[in-house]
């Protein structure tokens, strides 16, 4: 596992021509990484040209972890990536995440702006099997009650085979703010893809949906 410090390589460093076409097949193969070890495991993404340089310290990034923390029971294993905001690599890592490494969940920060260099819509787009408007919906009906530049906010979110992947704001009190308006239906989300069932601790800021059983 990579550590909340460490920086993705760039492309084309360390991947041959033929593992990259095949971590962007359309065929999504389950997840090496959950198949060993029997353990769900979360991924966060954050995206940013100058976190991923060393300029500033990584601070949306181990904010969301932080909430994972908080938010699920352990076991649990964590995949971790700091990368530019360039839209091949982030859809490179976002593959392994799901295909290698076999992510049920993964949360990216970062590059949801107007921006000419905000690519993380486009690039989760680009790697999801369908996706899921209404998490981006309820993220900006959120933040617009704080602050009205909300409107310009892209998130979205989305399924690559049974991961469930949701683009979170930069900001790390935005990120605060909207993870637990949108919490509630992740649980049962990622099972109903397929995915492993996690369990909501104690201490998670937000209370799990839970459908009612039918006869």
């Amino acid at each position: 596992m990579r550590t909340p410090d460490s920086r993705h390589p760039g492309p084309g460093e360390g991947i041959s021509d033929e593992s990259e076409s095949s971590a962007l097949a359309p065929q999504h193969s389950v997840g090496v990484g959950s198949q060993v070890s029997g353990v769900p495991r979360l991924g966060v993404i954050n995206v940013s040209d100058r976190a991923s340089q060393g300029v500033y310290e990584d601070l949306p990034g181990k904010r969301a972890v932080a909430w994972l923390e908080r938010a699920f029971v352990k076991p649990w294993e964590l995949a971790y990536e700091v990368v530019p905001d360039e839209q091949d690599w982030i859809e490179r890592v976002l593959t392994e995440f799901v295909d290698q490494q076999g992510c049920c969940l993964i949360l990216t920060t970062g590059g949801t702006g107007p921006a000419l260099r905000d690519v993380t819509p486009e690039a989760t787009a680009a790697v999801c099997d369908r996706l899921l408007p209404g998490f981006g919906e309820a993220m900006r009906a959120q933040s617009l009650k704080i602050v009205p530049t909300a409107i310009l906010s892209r998130q979205i979110a989305g399924t690559r085979g049974s991961c469930l992947i949701i683009n979170l704001p930069g900001k790390p009190k935005a990120i605060e703010e909207c993870l637990p308006v949108i919490a509630p239906a992740i649980p049962y989300a990622i099972e109903l893809i397929g995915g492993p069932r996690l369990t909501v601790a104690p201490t998670a800021d937000f209370t799990p949906f839970l459908p009612r059983e039918t006869g």
